[in-house]
């Protein structure tokens, strides 16, 4: 089955080609960064603009590349949520579009299956059931992956997400947008422990996470440190801050597995392409006797592919949509809007 895949949900528009879910035949990307960083961040005004303009050179590219004509398209698959809502809202009506002109099936696919499910094509032997932590700069949360399309959710942050605390920081610290792959690749120069951070304790579920205090601490220890003249340690302080984040996802992460006996673990979303993060999974997993699922970096961020893997699950599940879809800026996995 051949899938016509769109994903438009923050500030990159993609458009892929994806085989039963698990082969790639194209994704075509055009990434607004460059456009962005002069802002420090995503504009959705202008996010959704670019969208509109890149949106069908892109289709038509993918096909190309493919070699594949639009008869052959067997259906269309699309971001419908969670999202900037202009930007989705480009995706989604230029699925309907082509669903209709095709007379293709339509599939909705929610962004964070989505992510999911770019694991999928990095590992063709992975199926369900396993545990995946996903964190993105919007979501951070711990998943019981059951079946495609059941997921149950056993953990997720009160507050802010990983990603969003990461690229707050680094803007802060003057690094150019995206932030947090910035901070990344300056920790990796940096000794840890100059500057301790604080790990959030919560009552209730064990397995839920916060990050905001640690956000707070380490934009107050900077606004300090500007106003009594004091330089700091700019790679030290990165390599403690990504410490502090990844000592909060990764034991929660592990006793969800024992929790669920679960012997499978897979990352998924944009803070999946964090190094020390990746690194403490790796001996974590190992130590816990688990198999470990990261995807390549270039499966870590938004793209087309993921949307068409998941779209062909979703399909097989009889997850259809007609020409009423609409984008959501919120919505959880089972559906409903929050």
């Amino acid at each position: 089955m051949l899938i016509l895949a769109v994903e438009s949900s923050c500030d990159e528009t993609a458009v892929a080609l994806v085989r039963d879910g698990r082969e790639v035949l194209t994704d075509a990307i055009s990434s607004q960064v460059e456009l962005h960083r002069i802002y420090g961040g995503v504009v959705p005004e202008i996010a959704s603009r670019k969208h509109i303009e890149a949106i069908y050179g892109l289709a038509d590219q993918a096909l190309q590349k493919a070699g594949v004509t639009r008869q052959e398209i067997d259906a269309v698959a699309v971001t419908y949520a969670p999202g900037l809502i202009g930007a989705v809202l480009v995706g989604v009506n230029f699925a309907k579009a082509a669903a209709m002109r095709l007379g293709v099936p339509l599939i909705p696919v929610h962004h964070i299956r989505g992510h999911i499910a770019a694991n999928y094509i990095a590992y063709p032997e992975l199926e369900p059931p396993f545990l995946c932590l996903v964190v993105s700069g919007g979501h951070t949360m711990i998943l019981a992956v059951e079946d495609y399309t059941k997921m149950r959710i056993l953990g997720q942050t009160r507050d802010d997400a990983a990603g969003e605390c990461f690229d707050k920081v680094a803007r802060v610290l003057g690094m150019p947008y995206p932030g947090g792959a910035a901070l990344d690749r300056v920790a990796r120069e940096g000794q840890e422990g100059k500057y301790p951070m604080p790990r959030a304790k919560l009552s209730g579920n064990p397995l839920d996470m916060s990050f905001s205090g640690l956000k707070t601490a380490a934009l107050n220890l900077i606004h300090h440190a500007e106003q009594v003249g004091e330089e700091l340690d700019i790679p030290g302080l990165c390599a403690d801050f990504s410490a502090a984040v990844s000592d909060t996802l990764v034991p929660r992460t592990m006793e969800a597995l024992r929790q669920t006996g679960m012997k499978k673990l897979a990352i998924a979303g944009g803070v999946a392409a964090n190094s020390r993060i990746r690194a403490d999974f790796e001996k974590a997993a190992k130590e816990a006797g688990a198999e470990l699922f990261v995807p390549p970096l270039s499966l870590c961020g938004d793209n087309g592919a993921m949307i068409g893997a998941q779209g062909y699950y979703e399909y097989l599940a009889g997850n259809l949509a007609d020409q009423t879809l609409n984008a959501f800026a919120t919505k959880t996995l089972e559906g409903e809007a929050v």
